[in-house]
């Protein structure tokens, strides 16, 4: 594996072990060439998924990208890293079997919402005015006013 500091392509890994879910194995790796000291994770990928986009257009799926997502949304929140590490573990499994290798991209940031619903209902706000495209204090309110119904 490359050095992620100087680009040089002998790393050497110091140890192994599994994730706490055992869904990846963690690795520890060491440079030769400048001596940094870097983690990798090895993880099942059953297939390749592409998402496709409101505008028609194509990408592969971006785990990191969707943990980045929700790692802003629940910024600042009492959620331990780990609890999203899983939910984000969940989400890629759920996608991988729902047997498509084209998922739009509506399905992933479902889920995601989904997801934090049960992790943080300030972080689930956070990320639908996102994914939603709020433009006024109304929209807030009236998403708000369905949540409050919904729990009633």
């Amino acid at each position: 594996m490359r050095c992620p500091f100087c680009g040089h392509e002998d790393t050497q890994v110091k140890d192994s072990r599994p994730t706490d879910d055992n869904t990846a194995i963690r690795r520890r790796r060491s440079c030769a060439n400048c001596g940094a000291r870097f983690t990798t994770f090895e993880r099942i990928q059953l297939r390749e998924l592409t998402v496709v986009k409101s505008n028609g257009q194509r990408e592969p799926f971006d785990r990191e990208k969707v943990a980045r997502s929700m790692r802003v949304a629940l910024r600042k929140r009492p959620v331990e890293p780990e609890r999203v590490e899983r939910v984000v573990n969940g989400i890629v499994r759920r996608l991988e079997s729902l047997g498509e290798a084209e998922i739009p991209s509506s399905v992933v940031g479902e889920m995601v919402m989904e997801a934090l619903g049960s992790l943080d209902q300030v972080a689930y706000v956070r990320f639908a005015s996102v994914y939603r495209n709020f433009r006024e204090v109304k929209d807030f309110e009236k998403f708000i006013g369905g949540l409050a119904d919904e729990q009633d």
